[in-house]
């Protein structure tokens, strides 16, 4: 069903699944205050055709979904907030305010996202969009230990997201890297969007030392960025619509 990693002592607290959906490559990630009465839970950056499977594995667990969150608006696969909405009515779904798309909750650099005795802090980190964020494991000995990062699509496991469309911007991305994930710790465990070779985990000191891309300076990976040649994303036409409306487009043509 994922992938679990157990961490140190201190971090006993956080109940911690990496989940997975094949057409998207995409990865949605579980987080839960275990030691709360209450288990606080939230997911982060689910997509709408695992969304049973990921409220039948927090109702198999005991947990309460607080928040239903985004890292960014997505164009590879439409989030699963709306759908867990609707299921679960009291979740409330999470994005940056940079992003422009709806949601009950609109987040800037700086806050603070908590769950239990747990928390998030927000890191912008744009190029990739306009609205990219970074999610990060607190600061602090009751939080857990090595911290964990949770960049979307800024930065994956030996690579980024592309530039080239949605606001994108070679030279905001590499300093979004380089100021808001690079910065943090080199044990930081860094939990990206995508993989689309299987890896699941990467931490700053490799992505630093091994990124093919955010390795280098500034110019180059300009460059590097100008002479992609991808094509063009096979879902953006639906998923960015549909995205920016919580992932409910089809419901919001009906009511209008």
């Amino acid at each position: 069903m994922g992938s679990f990693r157990t961490l140190s002592q201190s971090s006993s607290r956080l109940l911690f699944r990496q989940l997975f959906e094949k057409e998207s490559y995409t990865y949605t990630y579980l987080l839960a205050d275990s030691f709360h009465p209450d288990k606080p839970a939230l997911l982060i950056d689910p997509v709408d055709k695992t969304v049973d499977r990921d409220l039948s594995l927090i109702r198999e667990l005991g947990l309460k979904l607080l928040y239903a969150m985004n890292t960014h608006v997505h164009a590879d696969h439409i989030t699963g907030t709306g759908l867990i909405k609707g299921k679960v009515p009291d979740v409330k779904s999470v994005i940056s305010k940079a992003s422009g798309a709806k949601a009950d909750v609109f987040i800037e650099p700086g806050d603070k996202i908590t769950f239990g005795d747990l928390f998030l802090d927000v890191r912008a980190t744009p190029g990739h969009t306009a609205g990219c964020v970074t999610y990060v494991t607190g600061d602090g000995p009751d939080q857990p230990q090595p911290r964990m990062a949770f960049t979307g699509d800024a930065l994956l496991i030996r690579g980024c997201g592309r530039t080239d469309f949605q606001s994108g911007n070679s030279g905001q991305l590499y300093k979004s890297v380089h100021s808001q994930i690079f910065t943090l710790p080199k044990e930081t465990l860094l939990y990206p969007g995508h993989d689309y070779k299987g890896f699941t985990v990467t931490t700053v000191g490799d992505e630093m030392l091994y990124n093919p891309r955010l390795s280098k300076d500034e110019e180059t990976f300009i460059s590097i960025m100008q002479n992609l040649n991808l094509a063009y994303p096979k879902m953006i036409d639906v998923a960015l619509p549909a995205n920016l409306v919580c992932g409910l487009q089809d419901l919001e043509s009906k009511a209008n």
